[in-house]
């Protein structure tokens, strides 16, 4: 049973939300998510009877009412959904990851918003993250995200890396954090509970790089994307420029594709493979 402190949290939450709608659900939290962890963390501990933690928000997790919270709120509430909770939801996804605007518009999660809302995130969205098209068939439109799933989503349309090809880049980054790295070192990377490790043609803000990676990472990881090719490992390019794979027969990219790893903070520098 939820403490008397707890469901006071929560009552007050829920009349302060202006942005969300009248019932109050909430996507649990899925931490491997750049998009959704950040925001949904906020609030999971109060759920915990901790009565959450301070957020971007600010303290607690309050978030300002109206503006553009409301369609942050709507950014990360359509990751979740079409990245990670559509079959906990009980929402319909086909196997190429669509799945139809009104069906989830209809959903408790999304009812506050409407069709222009969604068109509005996704045509802001800094890292083209979601894809919004009528179906071939009925012409009814329809969303996904682009890549990050940790649902399993056959036909997502990759785009396969030959070796050779103009769009075969040489070397590939991973941002992750200084506090992973040495773990990273023994263990190369891993795809987790994804289906693919993330990957950008570069830093964020250089030509070209879209998404791939957090603009507050402070661990850059190189890979020899032609060596890895060359032993059998695959990588595809999503619609928005990300470069995946499902790494080896583990899920993992080991440490011997990896080329270079650069400190990004407080100022550029080169670590130390071994």
């Amino acid at each position: 049973m939820f403490s008397s402190r707890t469901i006071a949290v929560l009552l007050l939450w829920c009349r302060d939300s202006a942005a969300l709608p009248s019932q109050c659900h909430l996507p649990a939290k899925h931490e491997n998510d750049p998009e959704v962890g950040s925001y949904t963390s906020v609030y999971s501990g109060a759920f915990r009877g901790t009565g959450g933690r301070e957020g971007r928000g600010g303290r607690g997790g309050r978030r300002k009412r109206g503006g553009e919270d409301r369609y942050v709120y709507l950014s990360k509430s359509l990751s979740y959904a079409l990245r990670h909770g559509a079959n906990q939801m009980g929402l319909q996804m086909g196997t190429d990851g669509f799945m139809f605007v009104e069906e989830l518009l209809a959903h408790q999660q999304f009812c506050s918003y409407s069709l222009e809302d969604v068109k509005r995130v996704v045509a802001t969205n800094d890292k083209q993250r979601f894809k919004l098209c009528p179906h071939p068939e009925d012409g009814r439109l329809q969303i996904r995200a682009s890549q990050g799933h940790s649902l399993q989503v056959k036909d997502l349309e990759l785009k396969p890396v030959l070796t050779g090809s103009p769009d075969c880049p040489a070397e590939a980054v991973h941002g992750s954090y200084l506090r992973n790295w040495s773990a990273i070192q023994q263990q190369g990377l891993s795809r987790m509970t994804r289906t693919h490790i993330h990957l950008a043609p570069g830093l964020p803000g250089e030509k070209g790089v879209i998404s791939g990676m957090r603009k507050d990472c402070d661990l850059a990881v190189y890979i020899d994307v032609f060596k890895a090719l060359a032993d059998g490992i695959k990588f595809f390019w999503s619609d928005n420029g990300v470069l995946l794979t499902e790494g080896d027969a583990e899920g993992k990219l080991l440490p011997k594709y990896f080329s270079r790893a650069l400190k990004l903070r407080p100022t550029m520098s080169v670590l130390p493979l071994q």
